[in-house]
């Protein structure tokens, strides 16, 4: 649901009516434990809010939210279920916290592999110190949040309203495309949170701040790395192309500061957890298994892996064009952009998930709700004390 529609509660139950449809699949087809838990408790949460919106749309919202991410991630804590994921990022907190290590030496079965990069192993250690009440998802829905409070604060729609609170975060976050993984997993909300920060940043023109966020989204997961390219170019077309060589250059040097010391002591390993696993190459083969176009590719026909691979480097390719021919010029535009790159990156990849275009979904949601292009200023002509637009101004 986006602001747009805030005076529609017709096209408010809906939207509603839909998001209850859609957890509702779960339960019916899903073989995860957690996922149906979260589903039948987001339908009863959703179904609630569809009633309740003619009435009080923020009482609405109140139902979706317990519905939909309160109940089922009270519950799934409480009994410490969860996607593997949870459990694969506690596991790195406590070897980091033990070890100094992040990685599994020569892991035996697939729930000994970490595929993600060092960043991730820092919300795991909550959980090594605190038992359950650090649980994972919580301080990476912390994480989350803090990005998108921030991006929203670099908004050009939140300095003009003023508001305190941005009032779409409240819809967004009751909305199936973060209510589900935050109750369930978790992991990808701080990359989807620092991504929208990033993009925020460069579009009000703050490198140091574009770079810090890249750099801090690149040392969770190697698929950040297209926000780089995306945030850069919008850089250039609003700072200039000095200001945007700044910015990648504090990410790259962020970066290798934050996943260096990690690859120096284990390799082998990080080369093996954190790239070949992911892409199908690894001894033990990926949970990724979505049907999806590249998936299928790799399984069903000949040289089908390369082809992926030739696939996915050619949709890079058309999106980097297309950021030199025609940069993003708003934080909008930019989110666009990668949410584009990103999803042809998750349907022509050798090995994914359908969970994994999440992602480009929230880049597309959060472009229509808070990352607005700015007023057109005004400037006061000095002489007759009289208001001039900008664009006719010295005519």
């Amino acid at each position: 649901m986006i602001p747009s529609l805030a005076g529609r509660p017709g096209a408010r139950t809906v939207l509603w009516l839909l998001a209850a449809a859609w957890a509702l699949a779960f339960p019916l087809f899903s073989t995860l434990g957690p996922h149906r838990t979260w589903g039948w408790c987001a339908a009863a949460g959703y179904l609630a809010a569809a009633a309740l919106t003619a009435r009080s749309p923020r009482a609405a919202v109140a139902a979706a939210l317990t519905g939909a991410v309160a109940l089922p991630l009270a519950w799934l804590v409480l009994t410490g279920r969860g996607q593997s994921e949870v459990v694969v990022v506690a596991r790195s907190g406590r070897l980091l916290l033990d070890t100094g290590r992040l990685y599994v030496e020569d892991p035996a079965g697939v729930d000994a592999y970490t595929p993600y990069l060092p960043g991730m192993a820092l919300f795991g250690i909550p959980q090594a110190l605190l038992g359950r009440a650090g649980d994972p998802r919580i301080w990476c829905a912390a994480a989350f949040f803090a990005a998108l409070w921030g991006a929203a604060r670099l908004s050009a729609a939140s300095r003009l309203r003023g508001a305190s609170l941005p009032a779409w975060l409240p819809v967004l976050t009751a909305s199936p495309v973060v209510a589900l993984p935050l109750a369930v997993s978790g992991i990808d909300l701080p990359l989807a949170g620092l991504c929208c920060l990033a993009l925020a940043a460069a579009g009000a023109g703050r490198p140091v701040l574009t770079g810090a966020a890249l750099a801090a989204a690149c040392a969770l997961k190697w698929t950040a790395l297209p926000a780089i390219a995306v945030a850069a170019a919008l850089l250039a077309a609003r700072a200039g192309r000095r200001t945007a060589v700044h910015a990648v250059l504090a990410a790259a040097v962020c970066t290798a500061l934050l996943v260096l010391p990690a690859a120096l002591l284990q390799p082998r390993e990080m080369w093996r957890q954190v790239f070949l696993f992911p892409t199908g190459r690894a001894d033990v083969p990926t949970p990724a298994s979505s049907p999806l176009p590249g998936r299928l590719l790799a399984d069903l026909v000949p040289g089908g892996w390369a082809l992926a691979a030739a696939l996915l480097l050619l949709a890079g390719l058309a999106v980097a064009a297309s950021l030199a021919v025609r940069p993003p010029r708003t934080a909008a535009e930019a989110a666009d952009r990668l949410a584009l790159g990103l999803a042809l990156a998750f349907l022509l990849a050798p090995a994914g998930r359908f969970g994994y275009l999440a992602l480009p979904v929230l880049l597309v949601v959060w472009a229509r709700t808070t990352a607005r292009p700015a007023r057109t200023p005004r400037i006061v002509a000095r002489s007759r004390h009289l208001l001039v637009p900008s664009g006719r101004a010295g005519r």
